[in-house]
């Protein structure tokens, strides 16, 4: 069985990888999510994308927290908590977004 402790230890002790991943990750799924809002995809695919973005931006909270629960407050996790926040604020202002403004036009289009 997976404890807590062992999931933190393991967060911690690959930290570089782990945040050589998710960082670029969230990047790249926000920006791809921001693209199909624009260029007016439909919803589901929107919607995949969020999906993955969110999960990357938790799981950057929660390597996050990790590091918080051993007390290492320092800048780059602060840095690296800002980020997630800001990518999981992105995806669902784009869906928010691109509900309003761009699917109204191309049902409009449409008709």
């Amino acid at each position: 069985m997976l404890h807590f402790h062992v999931l933190s230890e393991f967060s911690r002790a690959n930290c570089i990888g782990i945040c050589a991943f998710l960082v670029p990750a969230n990047l790249l799924t926000t920006l791809l999510t921001i693209i199909l809002a624009v260029i007016g995809r439909p919803t589901h695919q929107i919607w995949q994308t969020v999906s993955l973005a969110s999960i990357f931006a938790t799981l950057m909270i929660f390597h996050v927290y990790t590091w918080f629960q051993v007390g290492v407050v320092m800048a780059p996790t602060y840095i690296l908590l800002g980020l997630a926040i800001t990518c999981l604020v992105i995806n669902f202002a784009a869906v928010i977004l691109h509900k309003r403004y761009f699917y109204r036009q191309s049902v409009a289009q449409n008709a």
